[in-house]
């Protein structure tokens, strides 16, 4: 098992922590972290795109010139896509971009991408985070105080005060144990969990 320092909001360390094997000690499989983060950023394209191919594009019904005799180039319809104005070759249309995964594999992905921060040193585990009130400045001091930069900040459960105070600092973004994924871990600096997070992380996908 690794053994992890717990910190509290001051960056004083005041304990330590065994973090499972199972789930953050796995061999990182870089295949199923880039299958599960093409998935995500897949699933999250509107696929609205569109443009009009030469059949939709108002305009061109009768041909521009006779066949023969004008020494031009044979056309039959001034919306052609050689034309200025014509429609599109192959234009896009609206589609569904989105597709799935297994379980397993995107469980086993989250895995690899919680086992490459410990093994990066990028992830540290707080013993809490209580604040009175909304606080953005106490956050970012918080933040500091851990050395936790472009920190993706894991919680146990809804905290208004602690999310709303994260909220207006562009390098921090936080996430419940209920909604955390590969992109987000991958893409953090440094992944910071409470002690509860760590505790449903492993009885959850243990």
């Amino acid at each position: 098992m690794a053994k992890v320092s717990v910190v509290n909001m001051e960056g004083k360390e005041v304990g330590t922590i065994d973090l499972s094997d199972e789930i953050f000690g796995v061999e990182v499989n870089e295949h199923l972290v880039h299958l599960a983060v093409v998935q995500q950023l897949a699933n999250n394209r509107q696929g609205t795109q569109k443009a009009k191919t030469r059949s939709e594009v108002s305009g061109g019904g009768r041909k521009p010139w006779r066949q023969k005799g004008t020494g031009h180039a044979r056309q039959g319809s001034i919306r052609a896509p050689q034309w200025k104005g014509g429609g599109v070759v192959f234009a896009p249309v609206p589609r569904d971009y989105s597709f799935k995964i297994n379980k397993k594999e995107k469980r086993a992905a989250l895995k690899s991408a919680l086992s490459s921060k410990v093994a990066d040193q990028k992830l540290i585990v707080v013993d809490e985070l209580k604040f009175d009130e909304i606080k953005t400045k106490r956050f970012a001091e918080v933040l500091k105080n851990i050395k936790a930069d472009k920190a993706l900040v894991v919680l146990n459960e809804k905290d208004d005060n602690v999310i709303l105070s994260a909220r207006n600092i562009p390098d921090a973004k936080t996430a419940l144990t209920s909604t955390i994924n590969v992109f987000d871990v991958m893409n953090a600096g440094t992944v910071v969990l409470t002690k509860a997070a760590v505790a449903t992380i492993e009885e959850v996908y243990a």
